[in-house]
């Protein structure tokens, strides 16, 4: 597998490629629209053609660049199923994975920071990682920590059940790869986040949990106004549709 951690600073958001190298087809997971170009010019550099963009969920503070790579490139578009998003290409599901030429990305339904997030794990990345898989979580598990729970039909209940039940039931060894990350880090491992996670890890209740999320005070996301409705659309701004 090709695999490239891209970041974006304004929104602390990582966008991955992952290339299938026996047919050089290639998917990016959570393109933001401001790194169009850097995005396709490292998609170049490396040989592949883009097939897909792929959304972890609809997100709240950043417009994705599906729709505008999509025009570019005649690539398809990509959402989680539930989503039910108007003009996404393919619905994912656990029962409907994506395939990148060789590689398989398998959905890992995953509700809490919103009602239909999913996450994507990549057991292709065994080969290049030392016999480990490795898992994109979008916001549902950060390093030492996890995505929002307020906002979105977000749900902490939900959020723990998915991290405990889905995502550390994998192995420990399985590498991290977040959504964001505001402290310059760039991966973790499921033992070290079951083991020391401070919001989730340590055998830490479903009540302890909750309470803390409940405590948590967070601000109105800036874009979440411009972001979600733009998000539902694969990215179409309100002023491109009206030609403005």
């Amino acid at each position: 597998m090709i695999f490239r951690q891209l970041f974006e600073p304004l929104s602390s958001t990582f966008t991955y490629l992952a290339g299938c190298p026996e047919t050089g087809v290639a998917v990016l997971v959570d393109p933001v629209l401001e790194t169009v170009a850097r995005d396709l010019d490292v998609v170049k550099a490396l040989g592949l053609t883009l097939g897909f963009t792929l959304e972890t969920h609809i997100h709240a503070d950043h417009v994705t660049s599906a729709a505008r790579l999509r025009a570019l490139t005649g690539c398809k578009v990509a959402y989680p199923a539930l989503d039910g998003i108007e003009g996404a290409d393919i619905g994912v599901g656990e029962t409907a994975p994506l395939r990148v030429g060789n590689l398989t990305l398998q959905p890992l339904f995953t509700p809490g920071h919103t009602d239909n997030h999913h996450c994507y794990l990549i057991e292709r990345a065994a080969i290049e990682d030392g016999g480990a898989a490795r898992v994109l979580t979008g916001d549902t598990l950060l390093i030492d920590g996890c995505g929002r729970t307020d906002f979105q039909c977000g749900d902490a209940q939900a959020l723990y059940k998915s991290v405990n039940e889905k995502l550390f039931a994998l192995g420990d060894a399985t590498i991290v790869n977040p959504g964001h990350d505001y402290k310059g880090r760039l991966e973790t491992t499921i033992g070290e986040q079951r083991r020391a996670n401070a919001r989730l890890g340590g055998g830490r209740s479903e009540e302890e949990f909750v309470a803390i999320m409940a405590a948590l005070g967070l601000p109105y996301p800036k874009r979440m106004d411009e972001a979600v409705p733009a998000n539902r659309r694969c990215g179409e701004l309100e002023t491109n549709l009206s030609g403005k």
